[in-house]
């Protein structure tokens, strides 16, 4: 058995930690393990393919990234083709793609990444490729599993910010507003906003009102509270709008959303006439070692791939379902995306704690 292995769109740590453990678990089946290079490039003539060994996995499960290297613009369907005058044309590779793993002799791919990769593995699948799925973000919204791996790490890095803006925000009195990733949805506002204390959590999920988030920040000023932290997630809308755009997206890949938090610094400053600050978390997120958490999560999701091409359960992503690895279809996960019940109980306990929403 020959099976390879494919990390695509945004790097989240743990990648690492599920290469280690696929590598290992195949080679002490007998098998062999090629990596392909930024997603699938490595398979369509615009990277490298390479054999993966106990040897070069040794001493990478603790460390953030992925040694495959990713990539947000590589959909086999939607290939890339830049011209030397500035211009993009897209095209569909996927039989290249197809051809590459068989003149390698690839029996099975492991596709490690978000809903977007799963969306490509499940094409090529429909195709007649033998593929595995493995849930990957930091935003932790693919639906069928508990947790992404990733997620506990981005939330963390986000606690330990909140903690050192508290100290600077208190001291200055001061209106703080700190933008964390997540796209749709509000996960890591959430998550990281209740455990590191914050007043104002703002999520995709419930669109909010600039006059209830200052009636907050004014309820706690009234009170001797002279400070105040929102968190606020990328994707976060005022009531009636979209979320914010920012910057201008390269050719095939997904708009990028932020700049929320500075507007509405911006808005809370001049209706209340406190001092406001906002800055970007960005890929400090998903930047750095991972979380024993996250290590011990994907080094089970790792093993579970491999045991899934074991039992050939072609078409299938692993997930946590609480306390175990199951497999699930594909075709089931893509279905709807993941995002945060607003009648869950961690968003029940941030109300009832007095945490505002903005709604």
């Amino acid at each position: 058995m020959r099976i390879a292995l494919s990390t695509g769109g945004g790097d989240a740590p743990g990648l690492n930690a599920v290469i280690r453990a696929a590598v290992l678990s195949a080679v002490r089946r007998g098998w062999e393990v090629i990596g392909i290079k930024r997603g699938y490039a490595g398979l369509l003539g615009d990277d490298q393919c390479i054999p993966l060994t106990a040897e070069s996995v040794r001493g990478i499960g603790h460390l953030g990234g992925t040694i495959l290297r990713t990539t947000n613009r590589g959909n086999p369907f939607h290939y890339p083709v830049n011209h030397t005058d500035g211009t993009c044309d897209f095209i569909d590779r996927s039989d290249d793609l197809i051809q590459g793993a068989k003149d390698l002799g690839i029996d099975a791919i492991i596709s490690i990444g978000g809903d977007g990769s799963l969306g490509i593995a499940q094409r090529l699948c429909d195709k007649g490729m033998k593929i595995i799925g493995v849930p990957k973000t930091i935003d932790n919204d693919v639906s069928g599993t508990v947790t992404t791996f990733g997620f506990d790490t981005a939330v963390n890095t986000a606690v330990d910010a909140i903690d050192k803006l508290h100290t600077t925000a208190e001291s200055h009195d001061r209106v703080i507003v700190m933008e964390v990733m997540g796209r749709h949805a509000g996960f890591i506002a959430l998550h990281s906003g209740l455990a590191g204390t914050a007043d104002v959590i703002l999520i995709p999920e419930i669109p909010y009102s600039v006059e209830k988030v200052c009636a907050k920040v004014m309820a706690r000023h009234n009170a001797g509270r002279h400070f105040s932290i929102c968190v606020v997630a990328e994707g976060a809308c005022e009531q009636g709008t979209g979320p914010r755009m920012r910057g201008k997206s390269l050719p095939g890949e997904a708009p990028r959303l932020g700049g929320v938090a500075e507007e509405i610094a911006q808005k809370i400053q001049e209706q209340t006439g406190k001092e406001c600050r906002s800055l970007i978390l960005g890929h400090l997120q998903r930047g750095g070692q991972p979380t024993s958490y996250d290590r011990l999560l994907a080094t089970r999701f790792g093993g579970a791939a491999v045991e899934a091409i074991e039992a050939e359960k072609w078409g299938y992503m692993v997930a946590l379902q609480t306390p175990h690895i199951v497999c699930i279809p594909i075709k089931e996960v893509l279905k709807q995306p993941k995002r945060v019940e607003l009648t869950h109980d961690t968003v029940r306990t941030a109300r009832a704690l007095g945490i505002s929403f903005g709604d």
